[in-house]
């Protein structure tokens, strides 16, 4: 069947989550886990960016996390919320491409900056007398830099390999925003190339990162074992657990979203596993980094009395 967007698509409509019935506890229970998100991860950037202490490149790449879980959220729930709020299922197709945009663009930073993060974390285990050399802030902006082009041409490319399909007047995506995957099996014109692209990106861009988390932490687990002293052992490895949480939920939803992509009828496995990925693991990196973290306890708590300090000075 010919390629391009010849018949106008007005919009798409969503029809994950849509139970009539629960829509007031669906819309309170979003909207709960939107605003812990968003002010659990400002606080974890006004405390980096506020406390001199936190001003080294393991609190940078967690700054820049943080910003990125807020922007992540942000691209999918507000919508949501916007059509229980006004009982509407719709999206226009340029929404619907943009939403898709930069659903791919954050959820890839999030990827690469765990495979950073893992990095820093390997040198300053294995190279503890060499890391304010190797990890200078060049290096670290260097990464940063690095990360959002490939992730912004990636998103790009898919973006663009869409706009090439074509779709039926009104499309349903049993979804509750537009994913990538949903969107091309619904296409009505041939989506064998966009099938390719899609998979070989995954690979490069999911495993790649992937692998080199896994790289990071077998070399840190290698000096680690060399410790002679259990306490030592003990602090070293203490260093890495917040991190180790926040990837192994990453990746569990990740694999969850995986698994269960590919269909194109309403999987309530599917909706649960994104949810997973695109509110519940944003919400809990806060939660992780400053329970387990006590540089980041430090660092709020300073916080917290700077802004006692100020209402009573105004």
């Amino acid at each position: 069947m010919e390629s391009g967007n010849n018949t106008r698509i007005s919009e798409f409509i969503l029809l994950g989550l849509s139970e009539e019935e629960l829509q007031p506890l669906i819309f309170g229970l979003f909207l709960s886990m939107y605003l812990i998100t968003v002010f659990g991860n400002l606080l974890i950037i006004m405390a980096i960016s506020s406390d001199s202490h936190l001003h080294t490149p393991m609190y940078f790449f967690l700054s820049n996390l943080s910003f990125v879980d807020i922007c992540f959220t942000s691209t999918t729930i507000p919508k949501m919320l916007w059509n229980i709020q006004n009982n509407n299922k719709g999206i226009t197709y340029e929404g619907c491409i943009t939403q898709m945009y930069f659903y791919i663009l954050f959820g890839g930073l999030d990827d690469i900056l765990l495979s950073v993060m893992a990095y820093d974390q390997y040198v300053a285990i294995c190279h503890p007398l060499h890391y304010t050399v190797i990890m200078s802030p060049q290096l670290c902006g260097l990464l940063v830099l690095i990360s959002w082009v490939l992730v912004a041409l990636n998103s790009l490319l898919h973006s663009l390999m869409v706009l090439r399909l074509s779709f039926c007047p009104e499309i349903q995506i049993p979804h509750f925003f537009c994913e990538l995957s949903q969107l091309v099996q619904l296409a009505r014109s041939d989506n064998f190339l966009n099938n390719i692209v899609m998979y070989f990106a995954a690979v490069l861009m999911g495993g790649g990162p992937f692998a080199g988390i896994l790289y990071s932490y077998s070399k840190i687990v290698s000096c680690i074992y060399k410790i002679s002293s259990a306490q030592g052992k003990y602090k070293a490895f203490s260093t890495c657990v917040s991190h180790l949480s926040v990837v192994f939920l990453f990746y569990f939803a990740v694999l969850g979203v995986y698994l269960s992509s590919g269909t194109t009828y309403t999987s309530y496995s599917s909706i649960i596993a994104s949810v997973m990925y695109t509110v519940v693991t944003p919400m809990l990196n806060p939660f992780i980094y400053s329970l387990r973290n006590q540089d980041m306890k430090q660092g709020l708590k300073r916080l917290y009395l700077m802004s006692i300090i100020k209402d009573q000075l105004y």
